[in-house]
């Protein structure tokens, strides 16, 4: 496995990393991860089974959390020539994955990439548009490169197959539905966060540019409501000032992530570059209906009028309508929070891990994947207009 990011950085590329290593150690499977390094050293060089050789990195400007491996393709390939691996898994690749996929194509090792980050995307929301181009080409080269690669949503696959790249299957998501759940509500935690009884409208996920948390500032004033942010990142203290009347948690992880999820009426997500939005699913399997951004990996997950509400990208009165909806209804909210429940039953990592490793197995065999039929616009999930006023009455 080759990632961009791992630990100590806990994000979605590393949380999918792990759910799969756990799999492949069941399986008694052989695993070694190829990440950039980490001034932490207290971070084990064994994780899930899997050794862990690092690379040398240096921080991201402006993101230090965030490493970048230095070195190039001779390196890689000098590593994975010594360990003569049977496939190559490229996490997110764009970096160190880049050199990975050439060093495996010229060593003649089978590749499965898994786009999971609309990296350039993030070029226009960080001020640099004129590299989101040269970032999209890097892209296409490195998934026109790899034997096959995998996307989390409808959304992606147009939007990579668009781009040309068609060997492209489909790799949604695991969701823990023990550790994330409705019975993780707490009566203590609510009243931590909202002592006046106030509905919970949450978020979760890193507090960065891409991620448009700034957006639910259009909640801020609604009546009967508390925002709860949880995580941290490099926008904290900015949006500590454009939000001071939510709760900011700090990062949550474990049972007290799982806690704070099942104890909120209300999930919304602002971010439109999202290839899945995992916080949705941990959302929906605790019982937790979802006003989500309708872009990307939501469009396959949110359901509307039945599991939350998709708004028009940039349409915060939208966004601001959806959740005064949800909010004042109570009978409303948990009717969809029941059938967001229902929704994910299923999709659990073994599930899924299980899943990847048949497509690990096809490209080792040589199989070419047969393309997918046209998914139905995506798009057209969302839904334009909602009752101008809830049964509680609120103003649309």
């Amino acid at each position: 496995m080759v990632a961009e990011s791992f630990l100590p950085l806990m994000n979605g590329v590393t949380h999918s990393i792990l759910r799969v290593l756990e799999h492949l150690q069941e399986r008694g499977d052989e695993v070694m991860v190829i990440a950039p390094s980490t001034s932490d050293t207290a971070v084990s060089d064994v994780v899930n089974g899997a050794y862990v050789h690092r690379l040398p990195s240096v921080p991201l400007a402006g993101y230090t959390n965030v490493r970048v491996a230095l070195g190039g393709v001779n390196r890689v390939k000098r590593i994975l020539a010594d360990y003569a691996p049977d496939v190559v898994h490229l996490a997110s690749p764009f970096v160190l994955g880049w050199r990975a996929v050439q060093a495996a194509h010229q060593l003649g090792i089978p590749t499965v990439a898994i786009y999971q980050t609309e990296v350039p995307s993030y070029a226009g929301r960080y001020g640099v548009p004129i590299l989101e181009n040269w970032a999209w080409n890097r892209v296409d080269n490195i998934h026109l490169l790899a034997d096959r690669t995998l996307v989390p949503s409808t959304f992606a696959l147009n939007q990579l197959r668009g781009r040309g790249i068609l060997r492209v299957g489909m790799w949604r998501r695991g969701v823990d539905t023990a550790r994330f759940s409705p019975a993780k509500r707490s009566t203590a935690w609510r009243a931590s966060v909202a002592p006046d009884g106030e509905r919970v409208i949450g978020y979760v996920g890193r507090l960065a540019v891409e991620k448009q948390v700034e957006d639910l500032a259009v909640l801020a004033d609604l009546p009967g409501t508390k925002l709860v942010i949880v995580g941290d990142g490099p926008q904290r203290t900015a949006l500590e000032a454009a939000l001071p009347q939510a709760v900011f948690t700090g990062f949550l992880g474990g049972e007290e992530l799982a806690e704070a999820v099942a104890g909120f009426d209300l999930f919304v997500h602002p971010g439109e570059f999202e290839t899945f939005c995992q916080t949705i699913q941990e959302a929906m399997a605790s019982g937790v209906p979802v006003v989500a951004t309708g872009r990307g990996g939501p469009l396959d997950l949110v359901e509307n009028s039945r599991t939350g509400w998709l708004y028009e990208p940039g349409d915060l009165a939208q966004l601001r309508g959806y959740v005064q909806d949800l909010v004042g209804d109570d009978a409303k909210r948990r009717a969809f929070g029941t059938a967001a429940l229902a929704s994910v039953q299923g999709r659990t990592w073994p599930v899924l891990s299980a899943q990847l490793v048949n497509h690990y197995e096809a490209v080792i065999s040589g199989e070419v994947l047969a393309e997918l039929p046209a998914p139905a616009n995506p798009v057209a999930k969302i839904h334009p207009t909602f009752p101008a006023t809830s049964s509680k009455g609120l103003p649309a």
